[in-house]
């Protein structure tokens, strides 16, 4: 049932497994009356949250019931109102009623209060999150983050291309390379919620951000830095290897103790005090008119919450959020729709050889976009706008470009000019505040 409740605030309310039938606001309410079906006789036997909760399914259902148009379903108020309080207190009820069962490999954390809490997916249970997360690891990987030592010319840092001021992007469509004048292949990301996913860069091809790391440094593209490279900073700032044995033990080598410790600080960037979270948090005079139908607008018509899930607005799938997705857009050259041309990089096709990946690439995190432009793997939109309008067109196909495996639903979403602003504005609302 608490993983119905999932599917219900992520899934159902999207239309995401029937985006074009638009059914589900009803597959909602379905869902809601089998739980209410299922559960009476515990509430009934749990006075303590049981009027709560019967409260709140009950009213949830209703609301479902008076609002069954799914372009226009207010889905902020539903999930502040009725759906996450009654996800609160289901939770308080089976904790009383020494019910609890957890299937998801430790990856949902059931002491959250709702699905928007910060601490509601347990960040341990993703690749490499089991260890060195403590305050003196994610220091010392916060030193070696901006440490440019660790590059063969001793000028490249992690943060040369993963700005803090520029939400860990640089603002360029593709970083300079490490010889100074030309470009790597592919956009920098914004490292923040980065560690939670099943795999990193655009093509998932790292399967832990230790694993991420390593590759950036040892690329000659990148650091083009190595073992050598890190044993000669630590001769020259034995700090480093000071606190980096107190961590870890002489069968790992140095370049992975490195990894590790940056990981870690990587594995600490997620702040989650965006607007958008504050209102979910009780504060709703942080959100205008216009932002809250664009999340509406997000989560529905536009079909953008049936790829970017709830929570975290990326690929990690609900309700048991235990892979991540990749998906085939289409993403074209550049940002000229009037001329389109398919994008030459051929994706996680180069990881795995099959027809299916052609030009498959990793669904991000679409938190804090407001501040990382330019857009997609290719960094070739320059614009919100533009990117919501090459989806609003269908993608490639819809556009006419011959793509056989794009999982991006070719049909046009038919969105006007003002909910494409609507669109753009709530993005705004997911930027948040970055600590020094």
């Amino acid at each position: 049932m608490r993983l119905e409740l999932i599917r219900v605030i992520t899934l159902h309310i999207s239309g995401y497994d029937a985006p074009f039938l638009k059914s589900g606001i009803a597959e909602a309410a379905a869902a809601l009356e089998a739980i209410q079906e299922t559960i009476n006789p515990f509430v009934n036997n749990t006075a303590a949250q049981g009027d709560s909760v019967a409260k709140y399914l009950s009213g949830s259902i209703a609301y479902l019931h008076q609002h069954p148009d799914f372009d226009r379903f207010n889905r902020l108020n539903f999930l502040s109102q009725w759906a996450l309080p009654l996800q609160r207190y289901f939770g308080k009820l089976v904790s009383d009623a020494q019910l609890e069962l957890n299937t998801t490999s430790g990856v949902l954390n059931y002491k959250a209060a709702d699905l928007f809490s910060p601490d509601a997916l347990n960040l341990q249970a993703f690749p490499g999150g089991e260890g060195h997360s403590g305050a003196a690891w994610v220091q010392l990987g916060k030193q070696l983050f901006f440490e440019p030592g660790l590059s063969g010319n001793n000028k490249v840092s992690c943060a040369t291309c993963h700005n803090p001021a520029k939400h860990f992007t640089d603002g360029l469509a593709q970083s300079v390379a490490f010889d100074g004048h030309s470009h790597v292949q592919r956009n920098a990301s914004s490292l923040l919620y980065a560690g939670y996913q099943y795999g990193q860069f655009w093509d998932g091809r790292a399967k832990s951000l230790e694993e991420q790391v390593k590759t950036v440094m040892n690329n000659k593209e990148e650091m083009n830095g190595g073992e050598t490279t890190i044993t000669s900073l630590l001769t020259r700032k034995p700090s480093y290897k000071t606190q980096l044995s107190a961590f870890t033990h002489d069968s790992v080598t140095v370049t992975e103790e490195v990894a590790m410790a940056v990981a870690a600080y990587v594995r600490s960037l997620n702040p989650r005090n965006a607007r958008f979270d504050q209102y979910l948090q009780g504060n709703t005079t942080v959100m205008t008119t216009q932002e809250i139908n664009g999340f509406n607008l997000f989560m529905g018509k536009a079909q953008c919450g049936t790829c970017h899930f709830a929570p975290l607005f990326n690929g990690l799938t609900p309700p048991l959020y235990n892979l991540s997705e990749l998906e085939v857009l289409g993403t074209t050259s550049s940002d000229n729709l009037e001329k389109p041309a398919l994008d030459s990089d051929e994706g996680r096709l180069k990881i795995f050889p099959i027809a299916f990946y052609d030009k498959a690439f990793k669904t991000p995190t679409v938190r804090n976009v407001s501040a990382t432009a330019p857009y997609m793997h290719n960094g070739a939109f320059k614009t919100l706008e533009a990117v919501i309008e090459f989806y609003n067109k269908g993608g490639a196909v819809g556009m006419g470009l011959p793509l056989p495996n794009q999982t991006l639903s070719a049909q046009p979403l038919n969105l006007s000019k003002e909910e494409v602003k609507d669109i753009v504005s709530f993005l705004h609302t997911l930027e948040d505040k970055i600590p020094n």
